[in-house]
């Protein structure tokens, strides 16, 4: 995004890239659809954001949704909303969204280096490893490079497998600016099944559930894995408890949140004469992993009493050991804290350095939020940068 802002503006640019070829993060994202932002209100979707630095905003203001929609339009890969507000391409796919803006590149003469590892600076260099061959006949070089001005996007650190190991902080940080901890973000729970629930219920999902902790509530459909939990309603409290780092926490389950606790009781007081513990709640209407899930968090020793089962549906504590790690995450929280960059998105320490993505100390749920905030600090870092080079005002 920076690189196209860049060129448009007339600056030679060039893109110095980890692997063979570009965008595979984003061909990864769009295994699942591609969502490319969210059609809600500009301030909703800001709130969404765990924290919203002066310079974050500033990003989603020049590229709000709309723009994003227009911009995708633009390459003739036109959008739609889906019945949740998400915004997808209309053909669901990343790589023809990628073809036409590697075309777009090609066309505004950004070159593109592949198989370059920015390794920090030499002096006021760029220093990267360039790697040439494959296998046996491989060989590396060190480059340097000097700039004019400079954007860095290199990622987080849930996706190794596409680059994205957080390598970068070290380098970073020998150079004295200041990175917060990456941590994963957008993550399964990690909970200690007993082996009788997993047996039965790995893999089972969990529908109409909605999860609690550190003050945030979020309904959907979770998942139980041998692991823990995974879906939307752990992963947008993933967040918040990584925040915490207090560990083993609690999350709330509210296994029946359409109906309230008189309507639970009511429903629990007609037990047949002599029905079985399991008999009753299967009677009333209790799915046998809801069922499951109460005996985890009771450990195997549920109440009798319709009120009590009725409280402990609309909240029954599940221990989570710790978040899922950072490689089995969707996204990364922590990066380059915002008070090491002005207003623009440069480094205070390294005038004419900008930088941008899921390497800055943002967070966000998923739901578009992410690829959101990726191109607009891209747009706005080469925006500024563009301006700095006297390029635009």
């Amino acid at each position: 995004m920076a690189a196209e802002v860049l060129a448009a503006a007339g600056a030679d640019v060039t893109v110095f890239e980890l692997h063979r070829s570009p965008g595979r993060k984003l061909l990864l994202a769009g295994r699942s659809g591609l969502n490319l932002t969210h059609s809600e209100a500009f301030d909703d979707m800001v709130g969404r954001y765990r924290t919203m630095p002066p310079a974050l905003r500033v990003a989603l203001e020049y590229f709000p949704p709309a723009a994003v929609r227009e911009w995708a339009d633009g390459l003739g890969q036109a959008t739609f909303v889906g019945s949740s507000g998400r915004v997808f391409p209309a053909g669901h796919r990343a790589a023809p969204l990628l073809r036409a803006w590697l075309g777009r590149l090609g066309e505004l003469g950004v070159e593109l280096r592949p198989r370059h590892r920015w390794t920090g600076w030499d002096g006021n260099e760029l220093r990267f490893t360039a790697s040439a061959g494959g296998g046996a006949e491989s060989s590396t070089a060190e480059v340097r490079v000097a700039a004019d001005a400079t954007v860095i996007a290199v990622g987080g650190a849930s996706w190794p497998s596409v680059g994205s190991a957080g390598e970068w902080t070290e380098d970073v940080r020998a150079d004295g600016i200041a990175v917060a901890p990456l941590r994963p973000s957008n993550c399964g729970l990690r909970v200690g099944w007993t082996d009788v629930f997993l047996d039965r219920f790995e893999g089972t999902p969990v529908k109409n559930v909605s999860a609690s902790a550190a003050g945030l509530a979020v309904r959907g459909e979770l998942m139980v894995t041998r692991s823990g939990l995974e879906g939307g309603p752990v992963y947008a409290l993933s967040g918040p408890l990584g925040e915490e780092a207090v560990f083993p926490a609690v999350v709330l389950l509210d296994l029946s949140p359409d109906l309230d606790e008189a309507a639970l009781v009511a429903r629990l007081e007609r037990r047949r004469p002599k029905a079985s513990q399991s008999t009753w709640l299967r009677d009333a209407g209790l799915a046998p992993v809801v069922v499951g899930l109460l005996r985890e968090a009771t450990g195997n020793r549920l109440p009798d009493d319709p009120l009590a089962m009725a409280r402990l549906l609309r909240a029954a504590p599940i221990e989570v050991g710790a978040l899922a790690p950072l490689d089995r995450a969707i996204s990364t929280a922590g990066g380059v804290r915002f008070d090491q960059l002005d207003d623009d998105l440069m480094l205070r320490a390294r005038p004419g350095v900008f930088v941008a993505g899921e390497m800055l100390d943002w967070d966000a749920p998923t739901g578009g939020y992410l690829l959101q905030a990726c191109f607009a600090t891209g747009r706005l870092a080469g925006l500024r940068a563009a301006a700095r080079l006297g390029l635009t005002d």
